[in-house]
């Protein structure tokens, strides 16, 4: 149809941009708090390899002096 005019519903525009954001900051904050979850996770569990590691160091064998005469 030519000659027809179209318009465009900017409050409608603005509310479904305002939505998509409102929609990628809550993922962001939810990324953020799963990071840091996830980094605390990783602290914890170096602390827990370098305790077994220091066990494992302390348990093993002084080395002995060989004498070859």
């Amino acid at each position: 149809r030519k000659g027809e005019i179209y318009s465009v519903r900017y409050e409608a525009v603005n509310a479904m941009l305002l939505n998509e954001f409102l929609k990628a900051h809550r993922r962001i904050e939810q990324q953020d708090k799963r990071i840091e979850e996830l980094t605390a996770q990783l602290k914890q569990q170096a602390a827990l390899i370098q305790k077994v590691s220091d066990k494992v160091e302390l348990s093993k064998p002084a080395p002995q002096m060989v004498n070859n005469h």
